[in-house]
């Protein structure tokens, strides 16, 4: 590994080759310049990254005027035309590190063939794993190319498919989805992906701890060979490993700061309390420090139920957005939270990569999670965009053995205290934690059921009338076993 320096901030650079291939050139105030598939910068504006003025218009206007470490160095390597293995922290300015490109090499195209049908084709596909993550990613999709002739779609489960549908007949060029639903469009037959020409993952190892590693394949299986692979991530493993080699072709590389770290604009503390008074220890925690906007992550989704109802015996409003919620419901909660009439919202790991939340003062582990990960992804929602924020974590000795393997991750010992009137009982004995690793895949670990390998159908030959459409973010056709792994959080 190679690691750069600026003053702003820390990135590494993981060479495929060689790193005797590479060398080394430091621009100022130029245009992007790659020597191998290494790229460096001291200072770098929005203008100077080969990017058209329609885009760097509506860029301006969201008040951005420097690119972050992710977007100066994957910028350049997606306008260059290569694939892209890159990894960053949440909140790191990511999604715009691909959508700004993508918009500007799609709308440099002078003339798109249309399809037999007459439609010009769907021409870019962004994969994501969560309703909420596509419906921000297509956001961003919108407002940077609000000058460009291009139309984005976002689709996933929980709504009706009809209009969707629908909407499919008009022009697309770039459609976000979730892989289910995506899937449950092509075995009806709605969708045709042989014309996409950029392909994006975005938090790639996400989709593979919820075993959406079949789908992934099973939607390759449908693109064009000759496209461009761009694949986004927040935690190396193996799985990534894996999934980049069969799927990238000469990519560039890029990690912004170390893999599995928390940002330092977090400040993370340790609340020892019994399990039996995390939620009054909560209660008085909001009331004592005046915390107004908290978004609270509980292990299960009944848990995140009980403790709203609970919260709300507190006179603490609250709402809860979990897997079993209905998408209105989960959007609903969601934006009252954003807008800040919602006081709490409590949520399960459904929503640690999907929510987007602009100086989001304060996130609490309820319950610690039970993969190391998912706490730097959980915590990950505060402290954005250079912004400070609040990570605290209500521990009873139960959950001992978690602490200690987050802490082993992100290489540091987290701040212990006790509340007065809330000291642990030194007595209490651990007890097993319902859902607990012994029943959770680690991630990349492939644990979800593959889907029924029925023979999908062309979308240019004659079908028969089209199943319904299923409910969530999986496809209708499927095994017993993908219908009991239908009920996981997604």
């Amino acid at each position: 590994m190679f690691s750069c320096g600026t003053r702003s901030s820390v990135f590494a650079l993981l060479p495929i080759k060689p790193f005797n291939d590479f060398l080394s050139v430091r621009l100022r105030l130029t245009p992007p310049l790659a020597t191998g598939r290494c790229y460096f910068w001291s200072f770098m504006s929005f203008s100077t990254l080969g990017l058209s003025n329609e885009i760097i218009r509506a860029v301006t206007e969201r008040g951005y005027t420097e690119p972050t470490p992710i977007q100066k160095q994957a910028i350049p390597a997606v306008l260059s035309g290569s694939d892209l293995l890159a990894g960053a922290q949440t909140g790191t300015g990511k999604t715009a590190s691909f959508t700004l490109p993508l918009l500007h090499l799609l709308s440099s195209e002078k003339s798109i063939k249309g399809t037999s049908n007459g439609y010009r084709p769907i021409r870019a596909l962004i994969l994501t794993p969560t309703r909420e993550l596509a419906a921000q990613v297509e956001e961003s999709v919108r407002e940077y190319g609000k000058y460009l002739q291009l139309n984005s779609m976002v689709m996933f489960g929980g709504v009706g498919i009809n209009l969707q549908k629908q909407r499919l007949k008009n022009r697309v060029d770039i459609l976000v989805a979730t892989p289910g639903r995506l899937l449950d469009h092509v075995q009806q037959g709605t969708l045709n992906l042989s014309h996409i020409e950029v392909l994006v993952l975005d938090e790639a190892d996400r989709m593979l701890d919820m075993g959406f590693i079949h789908d992934i394949r099973r939607i390759l299986s449908l693109l064009p060979k000759k496209r461009q692979n761009l694949l986004f991530f927040a935690t190396f493993s193996d799985k990534i490993k894996a999934l980049a080699a069969g799927l990238l072709n000469h990519p560039t590389m890029i990690e912004v700061a170390r893999r599995n770290v928390t940002a330092e604009t977090i400040a993370q503390k340790i609340y020892q309390v019994d399990r039996d008074k995390k939620r009054q220890l909560l209660a008085h925690l909001i009331r004592r420090d005046n915390w107004y906007q908290v978004l609270v992550f509980t292990r299960t989704k009944y848990g995140a139920d009980r403790l709203v109802k609970q919260l709300g015996e507190d006179r603490i409003q609250a709402l809860a957005i979990h897997g079993n919620k209905s998408q209105p419901m989960r959007t609903n909660a969601l934006a009252k939270f954003k807008n800040g009439s919602l006081q709490v919202l409590v949520a399960t790991d459904i929503a640690a990569r999907g929510l987007d939340i602009s100086e989001l003062p304060h996130v609490v582990n309820f319950d610690l999670p039970n993969v190391p990960e998912d706490y730097v992804h959980r915590i990950g929602r505060t402290g954005r965009a250079g912004a400070s924020g609040e990570a605290v974590s209500l521990v009873c000795v139960d959950e001992y053995p978690l602490l200690t393997d987050i802490e082993k991750l992100i290489e540091q010992r987290l701040p212990r205290e006790i509340v007065a009137g809330f000291s642990p009982n030194p007595d209490t004995k651990p007890e097993a934690i319902p859902n607990g690793r012994q029943h959770r895949a680690k991630p990349g670990s492939d644990k979800r059921p593959a889907r029924s390998p029925k023979p999908l159908p062309q979308t240019s030959a004659k079908r028969k009338a089209a199943p319904p459409a299923t409910n969530g973010d999986q496809p209708s056709a499927r095994s017993s076993a993908s219908r009991r792994s239908a009920k996981r959080d997604r």
